[in-house]
């Protein structure tokens, strides 16, 4: 965005939004200092000249059949229609007539594991790289090609060395929550593969179904692989008059497990214990503890965690020995996450195996049921990962940490020396999370993780020592499929912040860059996507999807990174359609009229018909709203306690009063101890410090209002000009103890929490040191 002609008194009101929205002069593809790879190779050395590729390019290889070379072989043939002729290298002998591509492992063994050089020169084409690398560099060299076809291609004259950052470069994908077909497990592989993601983490098995056979336990899969009902949270999608479920067969598992390893992916299966068991318990009831004829724990929870007793042991032998036969990799992922330990505190057998193993407590049993898992699995020359609660009573001895909860497991798993994959919910690793607060985002879970977020995350803690550091083998993405029921919506979930994930992966933090990234790179990965006909979240063309800005005049510049796509915008409050207006290229510039507002919203629209998020500017010609006589200068923030259950804050208005008080901290914390259901209000004064334009946000918009000076604060309209001084506050706040639903996890009612963002776009929660009474 670009503002003209404003008077000094609001430019005030515009400084945190301009930096929100400014557009900043982009690199052209033909400047990108990265040549619009993906991952970033580790170093880049242009010179002058061109390659020209044709179907006259020799191709040499050491070995003609390798499989990277068939690989090569049949990019060329069927994407690029070139019929190449293939050959064997000979270092000895030297090319001097027309152009030439050689892949070699000559020279590898100076490179670093998985690593490559790929050198490109007028005439010849050379990839150095052995195993994994030489695929990797043939990777590199496929994504410097244009997505358009023709019967020569000029490649630019360069020198790319490159190496990964981390040896572990993971994505897991949950088939048990939504099942996927072979061909599309395969598919998500191949993606994987092509931006040099080299774990594919398949989680089998969990509550919702049992997905891999095992011979020995026929009814694992005949049983629980089916479910009767499809339901996460307040989302159906799948009618409950129709089963649901399907599973792998043990040559479906080898046949993804050679096509995976074929593309130099190792895949990691993961057997969930001792917890989210319900599909193997509906089939084997006989695993769970025995629940007392008092007891007070609901069927759900024995329904989901096994019993720890010699016959559930034998029991996961003998499926880890079947699945261990199907999976050669180093790692079995045991789960370990999750667990609620009540039937075994209700479990007579537990509480006498905690005395007789002299176990401190039900998360000692957890430690002593992965230990003894682990012993077993590293008897047969494996090694386990677990998620962070396998922390929870002692860590097994030879376990890799998969940090999920947030960075703590893993901070606190490097320092006891053990090897971690930082895959944290909270840093932008968790595709099934939203990719963005708007509501127009298809069903997702929790949270939302932002393109920039996933992309900005780096997996080694700067709370580690260098020597901590160096137990950090790795960082993963996650897709729970609870939300995901097609594999259009897989598409969406990943792409493009799969993309993301594979440079945090790969690249060195250095050569990363977010703008070269998302305002340039991106572009060809797109058009690659269409080509193929996949489906992706297209990028907004505002760089903020909700906004509001104060002043009398502005110039908006909307922008799309993805080829061919045209930008459509409408100005009286509906989200464009194709038959709206297309914007032309050039600014649109509004003048406001003083104390009138104006709605600016913007789409695009690919050339395969996909469309990103209607975006939206709501532009206000207003002034400062001046401050209140305030002299008091008493700290904190007076409330009043409503002892009851409310459905909604509006309701506070109308009850009698219960408790009140002066609290020094804008929380309702303090409360939910002897409370299980409450509404509070606080009401007070807030110190803003300078003329500004000041956004205010909430946790939750439904359990949550505020009020500034009377104004209602609304996700619409988030922003007020205010003038230096004192401004009354009223907030109000329900809350109701939450209630564990059939097939929901990690709920938690969201806590009271009002956020400040100042005109220099920091935005934290509102500082008590600034609210009075």
């Amino acid at each position: 965005m670009t503002v003209t002609h404003l008077p000094k008194k609001v430019l005030f009101a515009l400084s945190l939004l301009l930096a929100l929205n400014l557009q900043t002069k982009a690199q052209t593809p033909a400047d990108d200092p990265q040549l619009g790879i993906i991952p970033a190779p580790a170093s880049i050395t242009k010179n002058s000249g061109v390659f020209v590729f044709s179907q006259l390019t020799q191709v040499k290889a050491d070995n003609p059949k390798d499989k990277t070379i068939s690989f090569l072989r049949d990019f060329l043939l069927n994407n690029r229609h070139f019929n190449n002729k293939f050959g064997k290298y000979n270092s000895k002998i030297k090319s001097t007539k027309g152009t030439t591509l050689v892949l070699t492992s000559i020279g590898a063994d100076k490179l670093p594991k998985e690593g490559y050089k790929l050198t490109i020169t007028p005439h010849r084409i050379t990839i150095i790289g052995k195993g994994a690398g030489l695929f990797y560099g043939m990777q590199t060299f496929m994504q410097l090609f244009p997505v358009a076809t023709s019967g020569t291609e000029k490649l630019p004259c360069v020198v790319i060395e490159d190496a990964p950052r981390f040896g572990y470069r993971g994505m897991m994908l949950d088939v048990s929550r939504h099942f996927f077909t072979v061909p599309q497990v395969k598919q998500v592989i191949e993606l994987l593969a092509a931006y040099k993601i080299n774990n594919f983490h398949w989680h089998l098995v969990d509550g919702q179904g049992w997905r891999i056979e095992i011979k020995k336990y026929p009814k694992l899969t005949q049983v629980g692989g089916y479910r009767d009902q499809t339901m996460f949270g307040t989302n159906r999608d799948w009618p409950d008059s129709l089963t649901y479920g399907g599973y792998y067969t043990q040559d479906d598992i080898r046949d993804v497990v050679k096509f995976a390893a074929d593309r130099f992916i190792n895949i990691v299966p993961e057997i969930e214990m001792p917890a989210h068991c319900e599909a193997a318990l509906r089939a084997y009831p006989e695993l769970k503890c025995e629940q007392p004829a008092d007891s007070k724990t609901n069927a759900r929870s024995y329904n989901n965690l096994f019993c720890p007793t010699e016959e559930t042991f034998t029991f996961l032998e003998n499926v880890l020995t079947e699945v261990m036969a199907l999976f050669p990799g180093k790692y079995i992922h045991v789960g370990g996450d999750e667990a609620n330990k009540q039937p075994w505190k209700e479990s007579a057998f537990v509480q006498n195996l905690i005395k007789e193993k002299d176990l401190k407590d039900e998360n000692g049993v957890q430690s002593y049921f992965i230990q003894r898992m682990e012993k077993f699995i590293n008897s047969k020359g494996r090694s386990i990962i677990g998620w962070d609660e396998i922390l929870e009573g002692g860590l097994a001895p030879n376990a890799t940490v998969m940090s999920w909860t947030g960075e703590e497991g893993g901070i606190a798993a490097a320092r006891q020396k053990h090897n971690v994959i930082m895959t944290p919910q909270t840093t932008g690793n968790y595709f099934d999370h939203y990719q963005s607060g708007s509501p127009q985002e298809p069903v997702s879970f929790g949270r939302y993780a932002t393109l920039d977020e996933t992309y900005n995350y780096d997996p080694v803690s700067k709370e580690l020592t260098p020597e901590e550091q160096q137990y950090i083998i790795g960082t993963q993405g996650n897709l729970w499929t609870e939300y995901v029921p097609t594999m259009a919506k897989l598409q969406y979930q990943i792409m493009p912040r799969l993309f993301a994930l594979s440079e945090v992966a790969w690249s060195l933090p250095a050569n990363k860059d977010y703008s070269n990234f998302a305002d340039v790179r991106l572009a060809k990965h797109f058009a690659r996507l269409d080509a193929k006909g996949y489906n992706y979240r297209v990028p907004t063309p505002m760089p903020v999807i909700d906004t509001m800005v104060f002043g009398q005049r502005f110039t908006w510049a909307p922008k799309s990174v993805v080829p061919g796509a045209k930008i459509y915008y409408t100005l009286n409050g509906r989200d464009p359609l194709d038959t709206d207006l297309e914007y032309n290229g050039n600014p649109i510039t509004f003048a406001i009229p003083a104390n009138e507002k104006r709605e600016f919203k913007t789409r695009v629209i690919t050339p395969s018909g996909r469309r990103s998020i209607a975006t939206r500017v709501l532009m206000y010609n207003r002034g400062l709203m001046p401050a209140v006589n305030y002299t008091a200068n008493k700290p904190g923030l007076g409330y009043k306690l409503f002892k009851n259950k409310f459905t909604s804050p509006d309701q506070l208005d109308y009850v009698t009063v219960k408790d009140s008080a002066i609290t020094d901290q804008l929380s309702a914390e303090q409360f939910k101890k002897d409370n299980p259901n409450f509404g509070a209000v606080y009401n007070g004064y807030i110190n803003i410090p300078a003329d500004g334009a000041y956004s205010f946000s909430q946790a939750s918009y439904t359990d949550t209002q505020v009020f500034i000076d009377g104004q209602k604060i609304t996700e619409a309209e988030p922003a007020l000009p205010l003038a230096k001084g004192y401004h009354t506050i009223r907030v109000k706040y329900i809350y109701n103890q939450p209630v564990l639903q059939p097939g929901a996890y990690r709920i938690r009612q969201t806590p009271l929490k009002v956020y400040i963002t100042t005109p220099g776009g920091n935005k934290a929660e509102i500082n008590p040191g600034n609210l009075f009474n």
